[in-house]
């Protein structure tokens, strides 16, 4: 049986997921090679700035996104943790993979290594 934290960490990230905005912005950060600014999410979105950044300040709740703060902006970018421990969280939910953790070799979850990446 899955964990009740840990199903409730999987459960956040899905909801996260369940807008198609959300989905665009994190695969194109994904895509990229680096950090971006909201203008530059903007142009390659197509919806407004006031759009773009509710959705980047979801997607950095559920650390999804990085943000780094420089001066007066911010760039974005996607979390390497989430390349990992996201399917990981799919498969833990399908069955297709162990419901519990291996502590001899991690202290944490792929919740835990999402939600805390350091």
């Amino acid at each position: 049986m899955l964990d009740r934290q840990v199903a409730e960490d999987y459960a956040s990230w899905f909801r996260c997921l369940a807008d198609p905005t959300r989905i665009q912005i994190l695969h194109l950060l994904a895509a990229n090679d680096g950090p971006m600014t909201v203008g530059q999410i903007v142009q390659q979105v197509g919806v407004g700035q006031s759009t773009v950044s509710h959705h980047l300040k979801v997607l950095a709740r559920v650390r999804f996104v990085l943000v780094e703060h420089a001066g007066t902006s911010s760039r974005y970018q996607v979390n390497p943790n989430c390349l990992t421990a996201f399917p990981t969280a799919a498969d833990v939910v399908m069955g297709r993979a162990p419901t519990q953790p291996r502590l001899a070799t991690s202290t944490a979850p792929a919740a835990r290594r999402l939600v805390d990446p350091s």
